[in-house]
């Protein structure tokens, strides 16, 4: 197993598990057998679902299980709904339940459980991986692959063995040589004095710009490190603390793409702009109605970054660093708040922070746990959540002849993280999955009900403003 691999999945701990957790809602219904048969068929050639890990000494190996029984790993499960509840509700205490409880060491580290009558003639179906078999893209391309019209990777390619062996030149000629490099030119550089010519930093097209721009880059670099290695604690609120061993869920799936788009043009920013900008307003929004006062506080969440060529998303494994992004919970101004959030992500925009993550994964990989985790939990002092933005289809997908109308799915979160924000654009509209420690925060649901109205409020005041060319 990979360095960075072995690292997840030692990062397990009784309050929060490296678990990835999904569901699909499928019309009409889907039948056991031919879950079954698809995973034989798409899922199974993927070798890490027929493999079981070792940990020894020197970390851990994938072996092949040998007792492999796909019905230990593909079952159906009956919902129990108790009195008042209505089966949505049972299923996202279902979920929740789920999330906090181990997949069994002795096989392979995956699991799905079809809810076969839901309501209204569908399906659910709830997958569980863990984060050491694979991250999010290389999981997007494995979910692709295994519905109606998907292909498997293509057999001219390497297979997964080879491309987790070859991790050693991949991190030496992505994070640890250009590095080098920008070291050993910056001082270089130095030495024969262009420093005293600051025009030449902004010249273009002159003999020095690789070495200027070397330069920068190392100047980055280890700015980069300084700021992550000096970032103060995460800002104080409910929402951060020890968490329990508990965990609730909630998701909501009511706002479009379209018009996501549509305000994120009108104000000069992206889709992720607009919807992290309602994340923070919805957290703010909860922390008020809860008696607090936000204002003025900013809270961090850190925000996986793929490292990985989508060329090679079919590799699974983690390739991907992570960056700390400010969320601005204390403006209660959607356009205000909007811009401060794009003006968070523009700093963001080069940093080597990403690569620096994925090396210190690498080098917790190889450390006794109590070390590992130590080391680890500097990431979760500096933030509050886990937040992910996946773009996925934009057509609804078909699994075995049923239509994944709904596809949910929730973060892990790492330390004493006590919060997992999830956002995945599917079929025109925007899924939003949000998973929390039941003591720091028992009703995410009151969270998640904030969004589409913070949403609105953005959309009225951007309507609103003037428009381009109308007199002032």
């Amino acid at each position: 197993m990979s360095r960075v691999d072995t690292a997840w999945l030692r990062m397990d701990t009784p309050e929060n598990l490296m678990m990835i957790v999904g569901v699909w809602f499928l019309k009409p219904k889907l039948d056991i057998e031919a879950l079954r048969e698809r995973c034989a068929e798409r899922l199974l050639p993927y070798r890490r679902f027929r493999q079981r890990v070792v940990e020894d000494a020197m970390g851990a190996v994938w072996i092949e299980d040998r007792d492999f029984d796909i019905e230990n790993h593909v079952c159906t499960v009956e919902l129990d709904v108790d009195p008042g509840q209505t089966r949505m509700q049972a299923l996202q205490s279902f979920v929740a339940m789920r999330a906090a409880q181990p997949l069994d060491p002795g096989r392979p580290l995956w699991s799905m459980e079809l809810i076969e009558d839901f309501e209204n003639g569908e399906s659910v179906l709830l997958a569980r991986l863990h984060h050491c078999i694979a991250d999010g893209i290389a999981l997007i391309s494995v979910m692709l692959s295994i519905t109606d019209g998907g292909a498997l990777p293509s057999k001219n390619r390497k297979p997964e063995h080879d491309a987790h062996e070859g991790e050693h030149d991949w991190i030496i000629d992505h994070l640890l040589k250009p590095i080098t490099d920008m070291t050993v030119k910056t001082v270089k550089m130095a030495s024969k004095g262009a420093a005293k010519s600051m025009d030449l930093l902004m010249a273009p097209d002159t003999p020095t710009d690789a070495t200027v721009h070397m330069a920068r880059l190392g100047f980055q670099a280890f700015n980069d490190v300084a700021a992550m290695a000096l970032m103060p604690d995460d800002a104080h609120t409910r929402l951060k603390g020890k968490p329990g061993q508990t965990k609730t869920v909630a998701w909501a799936d009511s706002l479009k793409v379209d018009e996501v788009k549509a305000i994120g043009k009108a104000l000069g920013g992206s889709v992720n702009d607009v919807l992290l900008s309602c994340v923070a307003g919805a957290i703010g929004a909860y922390l008020r109605e809860k008696g607090d006062d936000p204002s003025g506080q900013e809270i961090r969440a850190m925000v996986p970054v793929n490292l990985r060529p989508l060329d090679k998303a079919y590799q699974l494994g983690n390739r991907f660093g992570l960056v700390p992004l400010v969320l601005p919970i204390g403006i209660e101004n959607p356009i205000e708040r909007l811009y401060a959030v794009r003006a968070r992500m523009q700093e963001l925009k080069g940093s080597f922070q990403p690569i620096m993550a994925f090396g210190l994964l690498a080098v917790a990989g190889l450390l006794i746990k109590p070390v590992q985790h130590a080391l680890l939990n500097l990431f979760a002092k500096k933030a509050t959540a886990v937040m992910t933005n996946v773009p996925g289809p934009s057509k609804p997908l078909t699994f075995c002849g049923s239509t994944v109308e709904r596809v949910m799915f929730w973060v892990p979160q790492s330390g004493d993280i006590g919060m997992g924000v999830s956002i995945l654009t599917y079929a025109g509209k925007v899924q939003f999955g949000l998973i929390t420690d039941a003591e720091l925060c028992p009703d995410p649901e009151a969270i998640i009900a904030q969004f589409e109205p913070e949403f609105e409020k953005l959309t009225m005041l951007t309507l609103m403003l003037p428009w381009v060319g109308e007199p002032t």
